[in-house]
């Protein structure tokens, strides 16, 4: 067992290390992930309305039965960068494969701010995500403890509300997996250096 799971750890080091984005292209990532964002209808409003938000521009997962996920991300206050934080998962059950997405994560007012910059927070089992497509004329969304994307073809469209001060929204990027449950993350927060 203890070798099983030395080999999903370095699998997942691997699978993670193939999103680190040089320095210079980081900016890029960020300004594109805010525009696809913007784009989607679901969450044009919430740009407008919310306190803040926590974007993560490219979060990598991967897992065969033992799953992790990780991406680098900045929190906003309004329109202004505040700091950075890491997000962090680990989940047991099935799931089979690897992909790469972005999440946003609004916040409605300044306590669910506060709760998430406070060092350390984590989604509970409750968490819940809509899952969108930027960038495409379908779109499908689930609301749960898991959320999925996919091209239907139909007219169906997802929506968001505040849950417990914070709305978050996932767009695949690619890859294929059969999880995608955002109980268990974890973020950290380290304010801007000024």
């Amino acid at each position: 067992m203890k070798s099983f799971l030395t080999a999903i750890a370095a699998s997942t080091c691997l699978f993670v290390s193939l999103f680190s984005i040089p320095a210079a292209q980081a900016d890029e990532s960020y300004d594109q992930a805010v525009a696809n964002f913007h784009q989607a209808k679901e969450t044009r409003k919430f740009f407008d309305t919310a306190y803040g938000y926590a974007l993560f521009p490219t979060v990598g997962k991967g897992g065969i039965g033992i799953g992790a996920a990780y991406g680098k991300g900045r929190v906003y206050k309004g329109s202004v960068y505040m700091g950075d934080s890491s997000l962090t998962q680990i989940s047991i059950g099935f799931q089979l494969g690897g992909q790469a997405y972005s999440e946003i994560i609004f916040f409605k007012d300044a306590k669910s701010y506060d709760a998430f910059t406070s060092g350390t927070f984590e989604f509970d089992a409750q968490a819940s995500a809509v899952a969108i497509n930027v960038g495409a004329s379908a779109q499908v969304g689930t609301t749960g403890n898991s959320a999925g994307a996919g091209q239907s073809g139909g007219n169906q469209s997802a929506t968001g509300a505040y849950i417990n001060g914070m709305a978050v929204f996932t767009a695949a990027k690619g890859g294929l997996m059969f999880e995608a449950a955002l109980a268990g993350q974890s973020f950290s927060f380290e304010p801007k250096a000024n």
